[in-house]
């Protein structure tokens, strides 16, 4: 059966761009508490635009090696938040949180996905990034054919993806969500509606393509 693909918009820093991403079809928003990102806001201000979200849109924080009073702040301040953990947190680390999250995985040859997955079974899906310098994808499309068939946990495809290329990836991965940053930004933290919507419209023809080709 056709599993409809969800969608996270992430680097959200603007009302104007919650309300966007929303009004596009987006089922999460992704704020980046990670200071040396380009697209960081504090915690504060990743919960004052989380109260905007309405209900079924889930707010996701993501967090780059946090301290455990970091985390907990994060928690607080955001109760209904995903956790997202994209450094080099093990799975005693995530589940200190005692949050559900998702567990970022830097795509590269040699990468051994499913062990990846195993390790982090508590995980509520493995999301996957292109390996560049630092942390993130950095906008980056990975070779998708590195994703084996048998990975454990729930995909979300990520790195590099936008409106043009986010239908070959649905097609090819068949993940459960698909997470876009810069791919809808006209800067870095400063999103574009109608590139938002274009990505969301994209996603869900991917989806029909899927449906019409099981019929």
């Amino acid at each position: 059966m056709n599993q409809r693909t969800r969608i996270k918009i992430c680097g959200i820093t603007r009302e104007a761009d919650v309300d966007a991403a929303v009004e596009a079809g987006a089922d999460a928003i992704g704020f980046v508490l990670y200071p040396k990102s380009a697209r960081h806001v504090s915690i504060a201000r990743a919960a004052e635009l989380a109260r905007r979200l309405p209900p079924f849109v889930m707010p996701v924080a993501l967090l780059v090696n946090a301290s455990d009073a970091e985390v907990a702040d994060a928690t607080a301040a955001l109760p209904t938040a995903l956790l997202q953990f994209h450094g080099d947190e093990t799975a005693a680390d995530c589940e200190r949180a005692r949050r559900p999250y998702l567990r970022a995985g830097r795509m590269a040859r040699g990468f051994d996905l499913v062990d990846f997955a195993r390790q982090f079974s508590s995980a509520q899906a493995i999301l996957l990034d292109a390996h560049v310098e630092g942390y993130g994808g950095g906008g980056k499309v990975f070779d998708w054919s590195l994703i084996p068939a048998n990975v454990p946990r729930p995909v979300v495809l990520s790195g590099g993806l936008h409106a043009g290329n986010v239908i070959e990836g649905i097609l090819q991965v068949r993940p459960w969500a698909v997470d876009v940053s810069s791919g809808v930004e006209a800067a870095k933290g400063i999103k574009d509606a109608d590139l938002m919507r274009r990505f969301c419209e994209a996603v869900r023809e991917a989806d029909a393509r899927i449906a019409d080709s099981e019929t």
